[in-house]
């Protein structure tokens, strides 16, 4: 895994893969994939923003077969229609990367089904996407799902009683708990399609900090943490670099379902891809049953049980 970098990404030829995320850290997976063969879903809020990434995407790799697809993570509506809208077009999905967020609004915001915004968009929308889009997940070649997560995680808490934060709203904790609900539902999907048989890979991955918009576009540019983002930028690795990690989650032969990715250079900040430290409040499993039961409620949907395999 030493100094793994996109060059090392095999063959995706006859591979069909969905990003979430236009900008930043999508951007670069999607890019990365398209080069390397994949048939890409590149899945957004914005059209306009859409067309833009595909169009950049075909520029640098003319022959790339890439779409938009539109899905706001912060409409559960929106999530079940791009599941019907892909189930109708695709036989079967091979990778699905969990990837579109938003960051440490100043303000307690709220989505379109009354969730707390970074809440309901980073973990619970991806949770709904995840089940939306399992039936094609398992009729995939050696299917991947790679949750992002983040550093933030290791300051996470999930509180049960208030996970919409209405009782009391703290910009940054209520990130931490969206990012530490992505990695203990990486965790536990891996467990539980090893239990159903359902045959998919989960890996959660996270990018170190990177100079993506997330920041400015999530707090404000003059904001503290965006005047830190826009002036001290050099302590910020590259979105192609903080890509690695998920990439090599979602690639590698080497990367394994169940694990956890990030840099590998000072307290997993920056670097190659290596395996990360994961918080121990991700790794109680009473816990993640518990969050996925009341996901499961919130969302709508419902994962199936069993080990029944649909027929290939």
């Amino acid at each position: 895994m030493s100094h793994w970098t996109a060059f090392d990404i095999p063959s995706q030829s006859g591979r069909t893969a969905v990003v979430t995320g236009t900008g930043g850290l999508g951007f670069e997976d999607a890019l990365a994939l398209a080069r390397a063969g994949a048939n890409l879903v590149l899945a957004g809020r914005s059209p306009a923003k859409g067309a833009a990434a595909v169009d950049r995407i075909r520029r640098r790799v003319p022959d790339a077969n890439v779409r938009f697809g539109v899905l706001d993570l912060a409409s559960l509506d929106s999530i079940e229609a791009f599941g019907d809208a892909l189930r109708g077009s695709l036989g079967s999905l091979d990778l699905l990367i969990n990837n579109a967020g938003v960051m440490t609004p100043p303000k307690r915001q709220v989505t379109a089904d009354g969730f707390e915004l970074q809440f309901g968009t980073n973990y619970l929308g991806h949770f709904a996407l995840t089940a939306r889009l399992l039936p094609l997940l398992r009729m995939g070649d050696r299917p991947r799902v790679v949750t992002l997560s983040s550093i933030a995680a290791r300051q996470g808490a999930i509180h049960f009683g208030d996970l919409q934060s209405e009782r009391s709203y703290k910009p940054m904790a209520a990130y931490s708990q969206s990012k530490l609900a992505c990695l203990m539902f990486a965790l536990e999907l891996q467990r539980r399609s090893d239990t159903a048989g359902w045959g998919i890979q989960s890996i959660a991955a996270h990018p170190g900090i990177s100079r993506t918009d997330l920041i400015p576009n999530g707090s404000g540019t003059w904001s503290a943490a965006g005047m830190l983002r826009r002036f001290l930028w050099f302590l910020f690795q590259s979105p192609a670099q903080g890509a690695l990690p998920t990439l090599f989650a979602a690639t590698s032969p080497q990367a394994q379902g169940g694990a956890y990715y990030g840099p590998d250079k000072f307290s997993e900040v920056r670097g190659h891809p290596t395996v990360a430290a994961i918080p121990p409040r991700a790794l109680d499993t009473n816990g993640a049953a518990r969050l996925w039961t009341e996901s499961e409620r919130l969302a709508g949907v419902a994962f199936p049980s069993g080990k029944e395999q649909e027929s290939r």
